[in-house]
């Protein structure tokens, strides 16, 4: 239950004929909730008149069933579910976007963060162009309808946007007539798509979403592929990076995606079971029970305790009604918002020697906060285990880890970090073990930047991408 969070989640529909593409959009982004809860939007194309609708909140609370019924039928729609990983949460950012250029017009929704955000906005500004929002939605599509003046289809305006586009990126693009599926060629944040039953196809950031729609999963998108849906069926241009290196962000397995998913082949639930089960080879401990921080500690409890002998047993009950509205109590009672989202089962752990899994430390402030739920409710010892690494550097392909300062790891020890939370005992995933995790996929095409300090790409010159957002203050806009 780290502090962090990820950028967003991509959702796309392709039917050909009128359908209910909105509710296909609204139980495909439904289960993409995980990936972000600031915000949610959906676009719809009726034979190429598009209907948009965007708002703060999440999917059950904008997409009532008045705007799902505004939204109407279509062709195909795309969607989209955020966090925002820079200093504001603009309403200006929400996602899809449309724009309109000499050629057509085009909706956009993408997943990820570009290293060179700062270095192509100012070389458009220094072309005249004016810029309404601060995301990198805005950026890539200014670069991709720049390439369409002189390509003769969209996709081939992308093909062409893509060698500027540096960082990482997932993009689900709606044109008049087509639905395009973008990978960046790093591969850093996954996409994949599968067939629906009526013949359609639907495109995703996880398989769960394919899973919501009873879409039958077909495959990943491959690093740099574009993937073309239209009435002539499917499309591909192939992969960019079949020369280049693969870089898919570890903390996908560990942490972001949800544990029913599959990427790139692999099992998210499968992958955090194996790095348990190598935590316990690693940090053995005598104790009497193992228990799982909800909801991504769980999978590496159950791995720790197959591999260890020790009982797996519920150690929490997650409070599943705490959203982002959630009002924090007032002085008169000072009780901890972990507390209120996390309850410990006493009868449980209490008299026990506990091993307590979770995904990773970041800050260190919640996992202090974990380890004494569990002392207040009798627990004898905890024992922390982590299916991560340290954190020791930040991330700039979507994770909201922008400076060393925020990361525990960088000022204390793994002994002064126990004393620090807490804990009996300490002990974390090894580099080697995160990147083995996920086999049979080679440790080779993983991300580890924010556990090693290796960057598959130059580290971006500025990171302060809200100095964009000071220039205009909106009277009454919300912020995160």
């Amino acid at each position: 239950m780290p502090e962090l969070r990820e950028e967003c989640g991509v959702f796309g529909v392709f039917h050909g004929r009128k359908s209910h593409v909105a509710e296909d959009c609204y139980y495909g982004l439904s289960a993409l909730q995980h990936r972000g809860q600031e915000s949610c939007g959906i676009a719809v194309n009726e034979d190429g008149l598009f209907r948009l609708h965007t708002d703060a909140g999440l999917v059950s609370e904008v997409m009532t069933p008045r705007v799902l019924e505004l939204l109407g039928q279509g062709d195909m729609a795309i969607g989209h579910v955020r966090y925002g990983t820079d200093a504001t949460s603009r309403r200006s950012n929400l996602q899809p976007i449309v724009v309109d250029h000499r050629k057509g017009r085009m909706a956009l929704a993408n997943n990820g963060s570009l290293v060179n955000y700062s270095e192509l906005r100012t070389s458009f500004e220094n072309q005249g162009f004016i810029f309404h929002t601060t995301g990198d939605a805005e950026i890539i599509s200014c670069v991709i309808t720049r390439e369409r003046l002189t390509a003769e289809s969209t996709e081939e305006a992308v093909a062409r946007a893509m060698p500027y586009l540096k960082g990482s990126y997932t993009l689900v693009i709606m044109s008049p007539q087509k639905l395009i599926a973008v990978r960046g060629p790093m591969g850093v944040r996954p996409l994949c798509y599968g067939r629906l039953a009526d013949g359609g196809y639907a495109v995703a950031s996880e398989s769960c979403a394919l899973d919501a729609v009873g879409a039958e999963l077909v495959r990943d998108v491959r690093p740099g592929e574009i993937i073309v849906f239209d009435r002539g069926g499917v499309r591909t241009m192939g992969a960019v990076s079949e020369t280049g290196k693969k870089s898919i962000c570890v903390f996908e397995y560990i942490y972001f995606a949800r544990p029913d998913s599959v990427l790139d082949g692999v099992s998210v639930h499968q992958a955090r079971a194996r790095a348990g089960e190598i935590l316990a080879k690693l940090h053995p401990v005598e104790a009497d029970i193992v228990v799982g921080v909800p909801d991504s500690g769980i999978d590496g409890a159950m791995g720790y305790a197959r591999q260890s002998g020790t009982p797996y047993g519920l150690g929490f009950v997650k409070n599943r009604y705490i959203g982002r509205t959630f009002i924090a109590p007032g002085s008169g009672v000072r009780r901890s918002a972990v507390h209120i989202k996390l309850n410990p089962v006493a009868s449980v752990v209490r008299g026990k020697r506990v091993v307590l899994v979770d995904d990773s430390i970041v800050r260190g402030t919640t996992s202090g906060k974990i380890v004494r739920l569990l002392r207040e409710a009798g627990a004898l010892q905890v024992h922390m285990r982590v299916t991560s690494p340290p954190f020791l550097h930040p991330c700039y392909y979507g994770t909201d880890i922008k400076s060393r300062d925020d990361l525990i790891a960088c000022k204390y020890s793994i002994d002064e970090i126990r004393s620090i939370i807490g804990a009996d005992s300490l002990g974390y995933l090894s580099l080697e073990g995160a990147r083995s995790m996920a086999a049979p996929i080679p440790p080779c095409d993983f991300c580890t930047s924010c556990f090693d300090g290796q960057y598959p790409t130059e580290i971006p010159a500025s990171t302060e991408r809200d100095r964009y957002a000071r220039r205009l203050v909106r009277v009454g806009e919300e912020t995160a």
